[in-house]
């Protein structure tokens, strides 16, 4: 039995095309290769680029954070520097107005001791009298006197001097209580309590007359004087 081996044969372009073919599979190989390096390459560029940008929001973000943290700090601060200011304006007024009003208050009644002292003092001048002196008690009377009651006692002190003198009336006057019954700077109402020991010719034996005067003392030319003397 004869066995026939058929050996193919290639011609040189055969083997040229098989060459190429393989040079060109491994060149494809390594374009493949390169394509996939060249895409990791881009990918990772990509995911860096990715990276850099959030970095870069994250930071924008913090610094924007931290801008408004401060403009919030910045107005929380000018907020408390204007209550404490406004504060520190009210403390002043209110002291200011607290100062004023101690002073008007230590004001008005120093003005009622100094006037509630010369009612006293011009009580017992004007329930006193001397027959004998009536010309220096009245001058008296009237130096410590203004306005109506100054012009009722100077309208009706002539009659009045000769009355005295006819009836050789003398008397004496003394405050045993007085009060301040209302009072401001310049016009203070005094009420007193006068016992006045009163003789004459009809009567040679002093009698006490006790009386009640509300007297309405007013500061002229800076002296209290008595503007108005009533029978309480």
């Amino acid at each position: 039995m004869t066995v026939t081996v058929t050996a193919d044969k290639h011609t040189d372009d055969e083997t040229t095309e098989i060459v190429d073919d393989a040079i060109g599979i491994e060149e494809t190989a390594d374009e493949i290769v390169e394509t996939e390096t060249e895409a990791d390459s881009e990918t990772e560029t990509e995911n860096e680029a990715e990276a850099d940008s959030d970095a870069k929001a994250e930071a924008e973000a913090d610094k924007a954070e931290a801008e408004a943290a401060d403009a919030t700090g910045g107005w929380r601060r000018r907020v408390l520097v204007g209550a404490g200011v406004a504060v520190f304006v009210a403390a002043l007024a209110l002291s200011g107005f607290l100062g004023w009003t101690v002073w008007q208050t230590h004001q008005v009644a120093q003005a009622g001791k100094q006037a509630q002292d010369a009612a006293v003092a011009y009580a017992q001048i004007l329930t006193s009298i001397d027959s004998s002196k009536v010309d220096e008690n009245f001058n008296q009377v009237l130096a410590g006197a203004t306005g109506e009651f100054k012009d009722m006692y100077s309208q009706s002190s002539m009659q009045l001097r000769q009355l005295l003198i006819d009836n050789k009336a003398s008397a004496h006057g003394v405050v045993v209580d007085s009060a301040v019954q209302s009072a401001s700077k310049d016009k203070v109402v005094v009420l007193l309590f006068v016992d006045q020991s009163v003789s004459n010719t009809t009567v040679p034996d002093p009698r006490i007359d006790r009386s009640r005067i509300k007297m309405t003392m007013e500061k002229v030319d800076g002296q209290w004087r008595a503007s108005k003397v009533e029978l309480a």
